[in-house]
């Protein structure tokens, strides 16, 4: 195992402010039913430290290749920050089966008592060009979730 790697600067920054209540956002990311009702057609969850942090997207694909399976809970604040450990989709073979994974960090803000900033941070990236595609890919890619989102509101 090589732990010698280079991580790049590149950060996915996104942020988005909702019509809705901090707690009721922060149970969509937190809670196995809050995942499920916009981010992907199952999910296991936990929310403790080393927790699973696995989205299923694709229903029909084999074990292992359904969506982050592998992924867990880095750390967290109640109703402030939530953080992961985040792989990329099967088509990106080699990332997918790095042993470097990248990490999501999400900040949670009240802007008010029905409006709510969440602000995303996806790093961790790895210098080269096959973890440049991946990093391209989810800069668009977590403008989808956001929409699935605001969708399941």
């Amino acid at each position: 195992m090589n732990n010698q790697y280079i991580i790049s600067d590149h950060v996915i920054k996104k942020s988005i402010v909702l019509k809705s209540p901090l707690d009721d956002l922060w149970e969509k990311w937190t809670t196995h039913q809050g995942l499920k009702s916009f981010f992907g057609y199952d999910n296991n969850f936990s929310l403790e430290i080393g927790g699973p942090f696995e989205i299923f997207m694709l229903k029909d694909a084999p074990d292992g290749l359904k969506g982050s399976e592998g992924c867990k809970v880095l750390s967290y604040l109640p109703k402030s920050m939530l953080s992961f450990s985040w792989n990329a989709p099967p088509r990106f073979d080699y990332i997918r089966n790095h042993e470097h994974f990248c990490w999501v960090v999400l900040r949670f803000e009240a802007i008010s008592e029905n409006e709510t900033r969440i602000n995303l941070d996806h790093l961790g990236w790895l210098e080269g060009e096959l973890w440049d595609e991946v990093y391209n890919y989810f800069d668009k890619a977590w403008d989808v979730v956001f929409r699935w989102l605001i969708d399941s509101m």
